[in-house]
């Protein structure tokens, strides 16, 4: 098969099926190389499905001639001026005419021939095909050990875990999207955590993600990798967080609260002798139940406010508890629950001063009471000004989850299409 590209009628663009896009930097060493790889894979693709395509190199700022040599070479080269992997990526698929993008390292480690598997993956329905390196094969030298056994594990577990992914490669940089769902994807990260972005995103919203099997050979070149292991397992699982407000608030937010809860009910049964023998727990237990509960409640502000963010955002569905819930979901509420425990606490502080001076203002037989006039107080202040936060997160709309504008949003980019 010849090497096509769009061709152009006036402002009409003709698409062509498939664009294999390689990010590039300073690669002229392997270019030759994975080129002709990714021309052959092209060449199988159309004997398969009859579908045309392109080759793209996404330049990110090459210095040693890498653009001359891939023009030659019969790819479109794309200059991507942001800087960094991920950032080249989405150049490099922004600019592709392709309906099925294909991503590869132009390093030669790859074989562009596991991604004809790919392409039928998603010709017969799949939204994102993964490459995997652990069913495919790894050659001696090709991986680190500390990437294969330790790094990759852990954070596709983790990835996993968190969002219930199903696959066990997650950071191959061999795999295929349809270019439709890339862009309901909406991906933004510059770095190497880009990989992960778009497996998250795509596990929030539902997508099909097929896995088929992919090689893994040592690198052409004679210089050290971009990737940098710990530095970008960092920013990974990072990221992992970021994109979980429930495994980075949510389960903090339940722990820390029902712990502080549990304190409490135990020093007032205690307080009230309705626990035998000896009190267990005293004034320390108490200050530590305070700062559980207070720390927990506005990690659970934080989950809510992280959660609305990423429905406004389009990249996740707004959860059913939250969706039935949405109707008490509002400033006004917030600000009802908020006030009504400040005021709470105020009286139960003044009742404390009262006890206090009617006993001479010597000290406390229990700090039980303070405890909870001042527990009262933070969380009634943190449900008053998280519930501006979450307002203005909602777009300054005094409802947080707005369910017919989430909807109509989520409708909305289900259905976009660029073609």
């Amino acid at each position: 098969m010849e090497l096509r590209t769009a061709q152009s009628f006036g402002e009409a663009i003709v698409p062509l099926d498939v664009s294999i896009v390689m990010p590039c930097l300073n690669e002229v060493q392997s270019l030759r190389h994975c080129i002709a790889n990714a021309l052959e894979a092209l060449d199988r693709i159309h004997a398969v499905h009859g579908l045309s395509g392109e080759v793209v190199i996404a330049d990110n700022g090459s210095t040693d001639g890498s653009q001359a040599l891939a023009a030659a070479l019969g790819a479109r080269v794309v200059n991507v001026s942001r800087k960094g992997y991920g950032a080249a990526i989405i150049g490099g698929f922004d600019a592709a005419y392709g309906r099925y993008l294909v991503m590869g390292d132009c390093d030669g480690s790859y074989d562009f021939n596991d991604a004809v598997a790919m392409v039928t993956r998603l010709v017969e329905g799949g939204d994102l095909c993964m490459g995997s390196r652990f069913k495919g094969g790894i050659a001696p030298g090709a991986m680190p050990w500390k990437n294969r056994y330790i790094g990759n594990p852990v954070l596709t577990g983790v990835l996993n875990l968190f969002f219930r992914s199903g696959i066990d490669d997650a950071h191959c940089g061999l795999r295929a999207i349809r270019k439709d769902c890339y862009a309901r994807l909406g991906l933004t990260s510059d770095g190497m955590e880009f990989a992960s972005e778009m497996v998250i995103k795509a596990s929030l919203l539902s997508m099909v993600i097929e896995q088929v099997p992919a090689t893994l050979s040592r690198d052409l070149r004679d210089r050290a990798p971009h990737l940098r292991p710990w530095r970008d397992g960092w920013r990974h699982l990072r990221y992992l967080f970021m994109l979980s407000p429930t495994w980075a608030f949510g389960v903090p937010a339940a722990l820390m609260m029902g712990a502080g809860a549990l304190i409490f009910v135990l020093l007032t049964l205690f307080t009230l002798h309705l626990l035998p023998g000896e009190p267990r727990l005293g004034v320390s237990w108490g200050i530590v139940g305070a700062f559980l509960l207070t720390t927990g409640h506005f990690a659970a502000v934080m989950a809510l406010a992280t959660h609305c963010y990423g429905v406004r955002q389009g990249y996740r569905p707004l959860r059913p508890i939250l969706r039935r819930l949405s109707p008490v979901l509002t400033l006004e509420n917030a600000l009802i629950a908020g006030g009504g425990a400040i005021i709470a606490s105020i009286l139960s502080f003044g009742a404390v001063i009262y006890w206090w001076t009617s006993l001479d203002f010597q000290a406390l037989p229990t700090t039980l009471p303070l405890l909870i006039s001042v527990v009262l107080g933070v969380t009634g202040m943190q449900t008053a000004l998280g519930g501006f936060l979450l307002s203005i997160i909602a777009g300054h709309d005094a409802q947080f989850c707005p369910d017919n504008a989430i909807s109509t949003q989520l409708l909305a980019l289900s259905a976009r299409s660029i073609w």
